[in-house]
């Protein structure tokens, strides 16, 4: 995948440096893969979720922190809309967040 947005990921692990393996981890595991679908996507990360509108929740760190995405499987292309705690997810409206 083509991630077009590093900041989110290094904007949050600044201010939380507990979160920056597991999201580094999750970053690199995804420009590696070659996702065509959903489906693939989901053997990949077997908690990622489809919200609509072309986002997806990923869990990260054992479900600590989340990061919204809007991916485009046919051009294999991810842009990183939010990456928070579990707990500010649920004060945000994840089909419209657009931090970045």
């Amino acid at each position: 995948m083509v991630i077009l947005s590093y900041r989110p990921v290094q904007d949050f692990s600044a201010k939380h440096a507990e979160a920056k393996s597991s999201l580094d981890e999750w970053f690199e595991k995804c420009e590696r893969m070659q996702w065509a679908s959903f489906h693939q996507m989901k053997r990949t990360f077997n908690s990622v979720d489809a919200i609509g509108n072309e986002r997806y929740i990923f869990n990260i760190g054992g479900n600590k922190y989340r990061v919204v995405a809007i991916i485009h499987f046919r051009v294999r292309t991810m842009y990183i809309k939010w990456v928070g705690t579990h707990s500010q997810y649920d004060d945000i409206d994840p089909i419209t967040v657009n931090d970045y």
